[in-house]
């Protein structure tokens, strides 16, 4: 029997493969330099360099020191993001707009705030977090400030964005009720909206916070302080015990912070619905008095003093460095540069997610299984150990293997989000409903079959949207994994930074963020018309 949409995914193959040609082309993919014997001798004497890993009780001491600071790095740069992302979120939102409840004067002026506030968050998470790193370290210098602040700025956008949302899908009739009664917009939110989705909202920053602990370590590779910048110069002095010792120390860093955040969100979602703000409960206000704790010490270990950074002398040095990036540069030439910078990094992002999506995926398939057996457990362990290496260290290997430029740039995309797609599509796969899969085995077919057309088709708009998600993320990293030499907007903007040509920088950073709105916009399009 025919399949009557075979015509449908013939089509949607061919035009798939239209893309991909000049994607693949921009991106300079060549698997055979893989196989070149020069290539695999350079990659073979880096690897056998990784044993044995570094145990010397003065490393291991520096190691945990750098560990302790890539967690404060991230708490503290999180609560800095939760202050910004906030107020931002209620200004960016009609949850508690009273404009919407009734006539009366305000809208235009409450709709030109929102779409002003909005402007701002996109701006803020459309730079990514390493080039504000980058930014940071040249006006403070190398330490954990500019990380605290890259975070801070870029993760306050991001969580000013989620939260905006979540307000705005919750259920409005409390809030509306309160509002209309004479209620201020702070108590009306209290008591009419946050019990509603104060767990959603707990439960997202939770998981954020996990982002921001890898993060922190990306950032240490521009001297933001942290286990990235002892990796780094492990790196650079081709020092392979201490790399690998580092390498594992990041993969139980990761496991730990997925672990911990996993045990919270588990908590908060069966915490049970928050009535009232005095209806926290005991246990939520340890946990606040924990959080705060961690925060706390977190500040005093990073010995961050905000003081001297916001005085009157950073001030003028701030100005003046920003001040240097006008105008942008808008020469033809150098234009046209920046274009083909453009054009790489969209390739680099649309290569290395599409790579990722079918390793990944071949992988979750073992991994998604209801058998714990070895090969359950094999690709399992291999998925965490995929994305606990940071992109930027996969580009440093791949970029032995297959030289500098845009392909190593792709591997090393490929390789870090296959480990985080193929959890998420294993995730998905094992949530899928079992009825339709047991009715087609019931009915005699074979389990290949009952996959394709029982399982696969449930878990799809969920994969689907994952795998949109990530590619925002990606062609934000795939902006920056120019700063170890994969090509792309990162080199040029890496390089304009270190020769000071600010003005150079600038056009290159107004088109990171010009690409992400644009990927941002097209993957949510994308989402509208695929995931239903």
């Amino acid at each position: 029997m025919r399949d009557p949409a075979s015509t449908g995914r013939i089509s949607g193959l061919l035009l798939a493969c239209l893309i991909a040609w000049p994607l693949l082309q921009q991106a300079q993919v060549h698997p055979a330099v893989l196989l070149e014997p020069g290539n695999l001798k350079v990659i073979g004497h880096f690897l056998q360099a990784f044993l044995p890993p570094e145990h010397g009780r003065e490393f291991l001491d520096l190691l945990f020191t750098a560990t302790l600071e890539t967690l404060a790095i991230a708490t503290v740069g999180m609560a800095l993001a939760f202050i910004l992302a906030v107020p931002m979120a209620f200004l960016s939102s009609r949850a508690l707009s009273t404009a919407d409840i009734g006539p009366g004067p305000g809208g235009y002026r409450e709709a030109f705030l929102r779409l002003t506030i909005r402007g701002l968050h996109t701006l803020l998470r459309g730079i990514p977090e390493l080039v504000w790193a980058l930014v940071f370290v040249r006006i403070f210098g190398l330490g954990p400030a500019a990380g605290v602040l890259a975070l801070g700025l870029t993760y306050g956008g991001m969580l000013a964005k989620v939260y905006g949302e979540i307000l705005e899908s919750t259920e409005r009739a409390p809030v509306r009720a309160l509002l209309m009664a004479g209620s201020k917009p702070l108590v009306a939110c209290l008591y009419g909206l946050l019990p509603l989705c104060g767990r959603e909202l707990t439960s997202y920053t939770v998981y954020r916070w996990e982002c921001a602990v890898r993060a922190s370590v990306v950032m240490g590779f521009v001297g933001a302080g942290g286990l990235g910048q002892l990796m780094d110069q492990a790196m650079k002095m081709l020092n392979g015990g201490e790399a690998a010792t580092i390498l594992l120390t990041f993969l139980l860093l990761v496991l730990a912070a997925d672990g911990l955040s996993s045990a919270l969100r588990a908590w908060i979602n069966s915490s049970g619905k928050i009535e009232s703000p005095a209806g926290f409960g005991l246990q939520g206000g340890l946990f606040m008095m924990a959080l705060l704790a961690a925060i706390s010490f977190s500040f005093r270990g990073l010995e961050l003093n905000f003081t001297d950074l916001f005085s009157a002398d950073a001030g003028h040095q701030f100005m003046d460095f920003w001040l240097a990036f006008l105008p942008p540069d808008s020469n033809p030439e150098w234009l046209a540069r920046v274009g083909q910078g453009t054009v790489k990094t969209l390739a680099i992002s649309a290569v290395g997610t599409a790579f990722a999506v079918i390793f990944g995926g071949l992988l979750a398939l073992p991994a998604a299984s209801s058998r714990r057996n070895p090969l359950r457990a094999t690709t399992r362990f291999l998925l965490n150990a995929l994305r606990s290496v940071p992109e930027l260290v996969w580009a440093t290997i791949a970029a032995l293997a297959a030289g500098l430029g845009p392909f190593a740039g792709a591997i090393a995309l490929g390789l870090h989000t296959s480990g985080v797609l193929g959890r998420l599509f294993a995730e998905a796969l094992e949530n899928a409903p079992t009825g339709p899969k047991l009715a087609l085995q019931a009915a005699g077919t074979g389990r290949l079959l009952a996959f394709l057309y029982g399982t696969l088709p449930e878990a799809l708009p969920q994969c689907i949207a994952y795998i949109l998600y990530r590619w925002e993320m990606n062609i934000r990293m795939a902006a920056v994994l120019g700063f170890v030499g994969a090509g792309g907007l990162g080199q040029l903007l890496y390089v304009e930074l270190s020769l000071f040509h600010q003005a150079q920088a600038s056009t290159v950073i107004i088109a990171m963020l010009l690409l992400s709105i644009a990927v941002d916009q097209a993957s949510a399009w994308l989402r509208q018309r695929l995931v239903k």
